[in-house]
């Protein structure tokens, strides 16, 4: 199967990017620059993200509301239109977290779900059903995630109003005479907005923001950003297997508004307790502990590394694994780097504490 490109492939090539395989598409991983000078641009000033492997679904007409209601896990009816919200959508047998997504909800009776790349089918299915228009936008459209502490200040001069939008709203603006919506999200810990736009508008736009200063940035260092604001990945802390309270992700469970898909199995782990917990884990050296590499505690193994990288910022490496609930914050854990036995910490998430946004991991 080819993979699918962006509307952006030819901007991205032109400005060197190396491109990798990402979700079922060909994604620039990074630019000349490199991971590590991306990383503490988006932390120092702005940088921009192309995001369009995400997916967009369209859930429009009379019964849109209620029928995301009954699929995801979080309460619409704690925002309005005009706002965004986090949320998850289960397994029905066993809870396991099928999709963590954004929601736009841009009109009254029109929401933009925002799936993981190569989720967008199951959630097209998902979300099919009776007085609801459910359709893949996602061909249509490209996706900017401008983010960073000066990014609000360089989008005045760009883009206009989209500088105005605030955490976690969604707004329409006119751009090149070009209909987008911009909403106050991301994926970094860093403040910051993401631009749908038609697609043949996509490089026009990108051109003019690095152009104007805000520097390109690759999905190496989206990962390397997410890591250190202590966020989920799906396939990573979220997938099969994996529930929502297991990830420490309980405040996305809105268990007042009524019957979800998968309430009936979560509610029952909610009873019992969970088995194991999502925790940060922080070395002492720069060696980046990595996925599949096995924690253990007085000689036992106790879990095993979902996501781990050396953080720029910190200086150290971090990694988020799942632990049993007896493994506690501050304890003191070994992980097993390839035959070397490497110390580290239980510690709070994020490790980098937030400055902005905080948004869902997409892949």
């Amino acid at each position: 199967m080819s993979l699918r490109r962006s509307p952006l492939d030819a901007a991205h090539r032109a400005l060197g990017a190396k491109l990798c395989p990402f979700g079922g598409w060909e994604m620039p991983i990074a630019y000349p620059a490199g991971t590590l000078a991306e990383h503490m641009a988006c932390r120092e000033r702005a940088v921009v993200f192309d995001v369009s492997h995400l997916g967009t679904v369209r859930v429009s007409g009379p019964g849109s509301y209620d029928r995301l209601q009954a699929a995801l896990t979080n309460d619409l009816a704690k925002i309005g239109p005009g706002q965004a919200q986090y949320t998850h959508l289960l397994d029905e047998a066993d809870a396991s977290v099928l999709d963590d997504i954004i929601v736009w909800w841009v009109e009254p009776e029109r929401f933009d779900v925002m799936p993981n790349a190569s989720n967008t089918a199951r959630v097209l299915d998902a979300l099919a059903g009776p007085g609801a228009d459910v359709v893949d936008r996602t061909e249509d459209r490209a996706v900017l995630a401008v983010q960073g502490p000066e990014a609000r200040a360089l989008l005045a001069s760009l883009v206009g109003d989209a500088a105005t939008v605030p955490r976690f709203a969604v707004r329409p603006l006119t751009w090149d005479g070009l209909d987008c919506i911009v909403a106050g999200t991301g994926y970094t810990g860093e403040d910051g907005v993401e631009i749908a736009i038609p697609a043949g508008g996509a490089e026009k736009l990108f051109r003019r923001l690095v152009e104007g200063g805000v520097q390109p940035a690759g999905l190496g260092a989206r990962d390397t950003l997410r890591l250190e604001a202590g966020l989920p990945l799906h396939g990573h802390e979220l997938g099969p297997g994996i529930t929502p309270l297991q990830a420490g992700l309980g405040w996305v469970v809105a268990w007042g508004k009524g019957p979800f898909r998968g309430r009936e199995p979560l509610a029952a782990e909610k009873e019992r307790g969970v088995g194991r917990r999502l925790r940060g884990l922080r070395t002492d050296g720069r060696q980046p502990p990595r996925e599949g590499y096995e924690v253990a505690r007085d000689g036992a193994r106790v879990g095993t590394i979902t996501s781990g990288n050396f953080s720029p910022v910190l200086r150290t490496g971090l990694a988020m694994a799942f632990l049993p609930p007896e493994v506690a914050l501050g304890m003191d854990v070994s992980i097993d780097a390839r035959g070397r036995q490497v110390a580290a910490r239980v510690v709070e998430l994020p490790f980098v504490a937030h400055k902005g946004q905080a948004g869902k991991g997409h892949a």
